[in-house]
């Protein structure tokens, strides 16, 4: 089995880690607030490699969560990924970040899903990512991870998801389900508030496509953004008339 570097930058969360021989072998993250990845991705790489007791040369393959979310953290998770397999020549594996937050949540909340199963109400999973404002990027997988509902952006009012609500127990996730959780009213709604992007997700995934040598393109790979950047005017006066 390979060595693996897993990245994860899709949003306000930084995660790094290190699979060997197919399990998690270390790992570092951050949650705060400031999307300050470009301070501290370098050093997470650095950090994981030596608990794992591994040099950047013996790194085989560099995972890289792919999208959506943010556009700048995005960027900066796919750039050091790149930069890491042109400077080794390995393969670059891109992992869906909806998906990959929806193993986690399988793989973390077993007794708190298996007791919101319910017969008559098959259980989906809604990971989402804040897309600012009432919007959220989301999808739907049931729990043998098959893609229900395709990733998009949705925005979110007090009648988001009511006829899929009516029929079907629906666990939302991530730092979008926080703005939902006030408009979504629904006795199969279901919130967990602390599953967040992170590599611990991305790492099944990450072997199934190692094994299918279903690699991305390190020159051409762009992140799945899903919606354009649209970039601020500037605030300094006299810049435009």
């Amino acid at each position: 089995m390979a060595n693996i570097l897993l990245i994860e930058t899709s949003t306000r969360v930084c995660s790094v880690g290190v699979a060997i021989n197919g399990q998690l072998i270390s790992l570092r993250e951050d949650f705060s607030a400031n999307y300050s990845h470009s301070a501290l991705l370098t050093v997470f790489i650095e950090e994981v490699l030596a608990s794992a007791n591994l040099t950047i040369k013996e790194v085989n393959a560099v995972a890289v969560s792919q999208g959506p979310g943010s556009y700048t953290g995005l960027r900066i998770g796919v750039s050091a990924a790149k930069g890491v397999c042109y400077a080794l020549d390995v393969p670059l594996i891109a992992v869906d970040t909806l998906k990959a937050m929806a193993v986690q949540c399988l793989e973390h909340k077993k007794e708190e899903l298996q007791l919101a199963r319910h017969d008559n109400f098959p259980l989906l999973l809604c990971p989402m990512i804040d897309a600012r404002r009432m919007e959220v990027y989301h999808a739907l997988f049931d729990v043998e991870l098959n893609n229900v509902l395709p990733t998009q952006a949705k925005i979110i009012d007090n009648n988001s998801f009511a006829d899929l609500l009516k029929n079907h127990r629906l666990a939302f996730f991530g730092d979008g389900a926080e703005k939902c959780s006030g408009f979504i009213q629904h006795e199969n709604a279901i919130f967990f508030d602390d599953v967040f992007p992170s590599v611990k997700g991305m790492l099944v995934e990450a072997l199934e496509k190692l094994a299918r040598r279903q690699f991305v393109d390190v020159a051409y790979f762009e992140p799945y953004y899903l919606k354009d950047f649209v970039a601020g005017a500037p605030k300094v006066k006299g810049l435009f008339r």
